[in-house]
């Protein structure tokens, strides 16, 4: 989410413009920008579904927050290849590949964690009663599928105590298929709603796959919390 932000090419390190020490009218200006109107609500758990058990499912990003989280990442333009190896990451092996590029590959990592802090760790708190999260994380990034580059994603746990996966375009409008299944339940979500996000829990219990985009391109922002 960006206030200001000056255009990149492809090939170009994505510029973010850092803010620091928001006024208080600053920050409702930028929670009204960026922030989904019925996030509010959600927090005071009305609005949150649950698609599959405990997996939990409420809105969390305006289509601004959006769009201009997707235009970054495409300005930026280093997607990685989709492959094993990545020297992104600590060992550079990958053994879930994605085609994504990192928080941190755009300098911002230091925002995302606060974002985190202030608006996924008070509903962390209320959805999963008992668990306190510091909203740490290792791994944050947007993924891209298409059919003739990577349209699914294997099977896999995340390497988090929780996932959070929001849906930055619209299926039906930018793509078709897409969506999330979870393997020890049977259950699917078929038609991720643009801005929503999931949560649900990252390790054991939560086998999942990413599930075939047969047409366009769809983007998620992914971050796998307290690894």
């Amino acid at each position: 989410m960006f206030s200001g932000k000056p255009k990149t090419s492809a090939g170009q390190r994505g510029q973010v413009e850092k803010k620091q020490g928001w006024a208080p009218a600053e920050l409702e200006d930028w929670k009204e920008k960026y922030i989904h109107e019925n996030y509010t609500a959600a927090l005071k758990g009305k609005g949150v579904e649950t698609p599959c058990p405990d997996v939990y499912w409420f809105p969390l990003f305006t289509n601004v927050a959006c769009d201009e989280l997707v235009e970054e990442m495409e300005n930026f333009g280093q997607w990685s290849r989709g492959d094993n190896s990545d020297n992104r990451i600590l060992g550079g092996y990958e053994n879930v590949p994605t085609i994504d590029i990192h928080m941190n590959q755009i300098n911002f990592e230091r925002e995302w964690y606060k974002f985190l802090l202030d608006f996924i760790a008070p509903i962390t708190e209320k959805l999963y009663p008992g668990y306190y999260t510091k909203t740490q994380f290792e791994l944050a990034f947007v993924v891209r599928y298409k059919p003739d580059e990577q349209p699914s994603l294997m099977p896999h746990h995340d390497a988090s105590t929780f996932t959070i996966n929001v849906a930055l375009n619209s299926v039906g409008v930018d793509y078709e298929g897409g969506g999330c299944r979870f393997l020890r339940y049977n259950c699917s979500v078929r038609a991720p709603r643009k801005g929503w996000t999931l949560m649900h829990p990252g390790r054991l219990t939560h086998y999942h796959e990413g599930l075939p985009t047969t047409k366009g391109t769809r983007y998620i922002a992914v971050s796998f919390l307290d690894p």
